[in-house]
């Protein structure tokens, strides 16, 4: 049986492998480079716009266990990304370009998966997953707009990159937080004086005019360095440029606040600057950024940009697999959903591309128990039918979505090591369940 998936990012390339490895014939349909979202510029598929991380890589933390999960359910994403890694301390970062190469290899090349190159413009009638993602073109953002009753609009912002060898190591110097990991970031350290001047240039620097629309509701997670800043300099302080963890080697003693800089390539010569979203003009950029010390001659092969990000209400339109109300299996995926990040946009992808499988074989959907990761973010954004959809927002992973345990451990690294092992075992469950 052939079925659709429309959009070949995290998302997408996740729900068209587990279709195929399911057997069946997937015509992926991608726009590019036939037609470019505002934000993207390469070819190729499952294409990392905001930043190369994929978050923690341990397994007792948030994003670190909703990678394992991904793993047990047949992940393609994360074993490419660990193909692909560079160094990044305890995170797993990767080379965008090699990730998104080898990407596009894996699924371009997978027997059952056949590439259209081309903008899809109307909504799918059925067997179809929609992963179109946070920039989903007008012509058919218009067509979900009116299959689901409304959507939300809002703006993600992409940090900086720099060249390596345009960092003063002089003054900035590498250290991972607390020594965890290698010293895998590079850390410009501030005096207050320092730190206060940099402040009041970000909070009265020009941002570059947004075009397509006339609101600017920014998601927390995402939120431009210098609208963080407005909320108080301490908000910086304690937010992307927290000195906690680090020892500036000049001193032998805590910087009063640091920016951190990491590799954006194995070869460490671009770094990208962490929480650095923004939405000034690139002359601001400039200016602005080119206080920091250890970046007074910072050469920018990339400045930051802000891009549209828009998502239905899943709440209102979706099932807890991720299939729209009503239809005759259409499901959606990514953060089109009100997911919010690159590995949260991949699970969901999984999520729909098994259930969209599993309809069509007869069988019913895994179940993914509240206790996992990957079941607590679905149930977050799918699963309150009665709830007040006034309020909804994108919801990354967090231990916060997981029940509690039933003993409780005051220790915090004891208790998400806890809810990690009581996750994968639950999870086991599931899949032995579904698959049995």
């Amino acid at each position: 049986m052939k079925v659709r998936v429309i959009g070949a990012g995290l998302a997408g390339c996740e729900a068209a492998w587990q279709l195929a490895q399911r057997g069946f014939e997937v015509e992926l349909c991608e726009m590019k480079p036939v037609k470019f979202s505002p934000a993207h510029r390469y070819e190729g598929f499952a294409e990392l716009v905001c930043s190369n991380s994929l978050k923690s890589a341990r397994v007792d933390s948030a994003c670190g266990l909703l990678k394992e999960e991904m793993r047990k359910l047949g992940s393609i994403i994360v074993p490419t990304a660990e193909k692909t890694a560079v160094p990044a301390g305890g995170a797993l970062a990767v080379n965008r370009q090699d990730f998104s190469d080898e990407m596009t290899h894996i699924i371009s090349n997978h027997p059952k998966i056949t590439v259209v190159r081309e903008e899809i413009t109307e909504f799918p009638e059925k067997n179809t997953v929609i992963c179109t993602g946070p920039l989903t073109s007008d012509a058919l953002a218009e067509k979900i707009y009116l299959k689901c009753g409304g959507r939300l609009s809002f703006y993600d912002a992409a940090a900086p990159i720099v060249t390596a060898e345009s960092v003063d190591f002089s003054v900035a110097f590498y250290q991972s937080r607390y020594d965890k990991g290698g010293a895998d970031y590079a850390n410009c350290p501030m005096t207050r004086e320092e730190f206060e001047r940099f402040c009041n240039e970000l909070v009265n620097s020009q941002t570059a005019p947004l075009h397509e629309f006339d609101k600017l509701d920014v998601y927390e997670g995402c939120m431009p360095v210098e609208v963080l800043a407005k909320r108080g300099i301490e908000s910086v302080r304690y937010g992307c440029m927290k000195p906690v963890g680090l020892t500036d080697p000049r001193t032998g003693r805590r910087p009063y606040a640091a920016v951190q800089l990491r590799k954006e390539n194995i070869e460490g010569t671009m770094f990208n600057l962490v929480g650095f979203q923004t939405n000034l003009k690139f002359g601001e950029q400039k200016r602005v950024f080119s206080l920091i010390p250890g970046l007074e001659n910072a050469e920018f092969v990339r400045y930051g940009v802000m891009h549209r990000n828009s998502y239905i209400c899943s709440r209102a339109c979706l099932d807890k697999n991720y299939m729209l109300k009503g239809s005759e299996n259409v499901f959606f995926g990514g953060q089109i959903t009100g997911v919010e990040g690159y590995i949260e946009s991949a699970v969901s992808g999984i999520i729909a591309g098994r259930a969209l499988a599993d309809r069509l074989s007869g069988k019913e959907p895994i179940k993914l128990p509240e206790t996992t990761m990957s079941g607590a973010l679905t149930a977050y954004v799918c699963g309150w039918e009665n709830e007040s959809f006034t309020e909804f927002q994108p919801m990354g992973a967090n231990m916060g979505i997981l029940p509690p345990l039933e003993r409780n451990i005051r220790d915090k690294r004891e208790k998400y090591a806890a809810l990690a092992e009581r996750a994968l075992k639950d999870l086991d469950k599931a899949i032995a369940a579904a698959d049995g």
